[in-house]
C-alpha cells in the first residue's frame, strides 16, 4: 500500500480499555477502507502486547470536539457549581478508579 492510497482511506480514532472496570482511553490514530479493517488494524497496532480488552474506532469526521482558544467562555458555567466536585464526599474505604 502506497502513502497515496493510504491517504485516500479515512482516518479512525483508537480508543483501548485496558481492563474490566476502567474507561476507554485514545490510544491513536490510523487510515483503514472500512470498520472492519480498523478494528483489525487497531488490534494489530495498539494491542500486539495484550494491552487491551475493548477496542472502539471512531471516523475521526465523527468526533466533535471543543476549541482551546474557547476554554474560558466554554467552561466558565461549570465553575460556579462547585457541588458538582467530589470533594463534598467522602469516598468509601476500597473504591478504586473513581
Amino acid at each position: 500500500m502506497s502513502t497515496a492510497d493510504a491517504a485516500q482511506w479515512p482516518l479512525w480514532e483508537v480508543f483501548v480499555r485496558a481492563r474490566r472496570g476502567l474507561a476507554h482511553v485514545h490510544a491513536g490514530s490510523l487510515h483503514a477502507p472500512d470498520e472492519v479493517m480498523a478494528l483489525r488494524n487497531a488490534r494489530d497496532l495498539y494491542t500486539r502486547r495484550g494491552e487491551g480488552i475493548s477496542l472502539w474506532v471512531v471516523p475521526a469526521t465523527q468526533i466533535t470536539a471543543s476549541s482551546p482558544d474557547e476554554r474560558d467562555p466554554f467552561f466558565d458555567p461549570a465553575a460556579d457549581k462547585t457541588y458538582r466536585h467530589p470533594t463534598f464526599f467522602a469516598l468509601p474505604e476500597g473504591v478504586e478508579h473513581l
